[in-house]
Order: C-alpha cells, then structure tokens, then sequence
C-alpha cells in the first residue's frame, strides 16, 4: 500500500500537469485554424507585445532554454511567421521579427483569449478566483526559480 505522501491525488504536481494538457488541448481548436502550435501560439504572443526581440529575450519571457525555443523559432521562420537575423551590433544575437504574414495573425488571435475565459468558466470560480489564481501561480513560479 501506498503511503499517503506517494498518492497521486496528493500530487501537486499531477494536478499542475492535468491542468496544463487540458488548456493546450482546449487552445487547439483555436490554434489549429492560424497554423499554429501551442508554443508558437505563446512565441506570437511574446512579438505581438514587443517586436524584434534577441532569442535570449523571447526564451526568458517564456521560461526556455534557448535549445528549446530555437528549433521552434526555425520553423516558425520555414512557416514564414517570423524572420531571424543577426544583430549588427552585436553578432552572437538572432533577432526575431514578426512577418507580414506573423503580425496579420494578431487580428485574428485576438479572439482567442475570451473564447478561452469562456473554456475557463465556471460557477465557483469568479473573477476574484481567478485574480488569486494569477497570484498565487505567479509566486510559485517566482519561487521555484529562485
């Protein structure tokens, strides 16, 4: 028998990777009709905010390694949804940059947010939930980086 700390309905952890299948799987539907993957989808995100960013800076926002988001970034580029270029101030940086074809997705993904407040929605879970739910993740994340 199983002690009580190796259950896995006493998990965080399974609960944080339930939680996390379950919104990418519920972001296909939404993504899939762009070309877009979830991790793409998040890379957007980070160039519709601010353009022209250092691979380094896009892998930080996103907590990635730079190994991780550079394969990703190479077939955004095939997928003609960001170009990359070497910086000339400095030539160890990639720049990243939206395409016309990237920054036309924005109007189109800007629905995408509500339609997944509306995935999110249920009776027990109001705004102010939600507010401490932001809260309360974004300290763990915080001290789990530490």
């Amino acid at each position: 028998m199983a002690h009580e700390e190796l259950r896995l309905g006493n998990q965080l952890c399974f609960r944080f990777y339930t939680v996390s299948r379950l919104i990418t799987q519920a972001y296909r539907e939404h993504l899939e009709p762009l070309g877009l993957t979830y991790p793409q989808y998040l890379v957007m995100l980070v160039l519709w905010e601010q353009d022209n960013q250092p691979v380094n800076d896009i892998a930080k926002r996103l907590v990635l390694n730079t190994n991780t988001v550079t394969p990703l970034l190479k077939r955004m580029e095939e997928e003609d949804l960001v170009s990359r270029r070497r910086s000339p101030e400095d030539e160890r940086k990639v720049i990243v940059s939206l395409t016309e074809k990237g920054r036309n997705l924005e109007k189109t993904a800007r629905k995408i947010p509500q339609k997944m407040a509306q995935a999110y929605a249920h009776p027990e879970i109001d705004e102010a939930k939600m507010l401490n739910l932001y809260q309360t993740l974004d300290t763990l994340i915080g001290s789990l980086q530490a």
